[in-house]
């Protein structure tokens, strides 16, 4: 469901979640996961941007970064970047 007036406006549902000290939130936009790049010039989809957030997560926030950073350039090779891209990670 788009954020904003959209033809089809479902209700949102309130979720809770206990976060404890160390614990990370990653914010996104859908432009990574579906950035063009790879070997097959396919998109890189959600999974794969899991996978990434899930591996580095205990690293500090700047290593993160610079993970993340690298993946996303090495991804796009020579593609153009198709869309914007977000993402914020908050380490608790």
């Amino acid at each position: 469901m788009p954020i904003g007036i959209y033809e089809r406006m479902d209700n949102f549902t309130l979720h809770t979640h206990h976060l404890q000290k160390g614990d990370c939130l990653y914010l996104f936009s859908d432009g990574m996961a579906d950035q063009f790049g790879g070997e097959k010039g396919k998109k890189l989809k959600y999974k794969p941007l899991k996978e990434l957030l899930e591996s580095c997560c205990n690293l500090s926030m700047h290593e993160q970064k610079e993970k993340v950073d690298k993946f996303f350039t090495d991804w796009m090779g020579a593609h153009e970047q198709v869309d914007d891209v977000t993402l914020m990670g908050i380490r608790i």
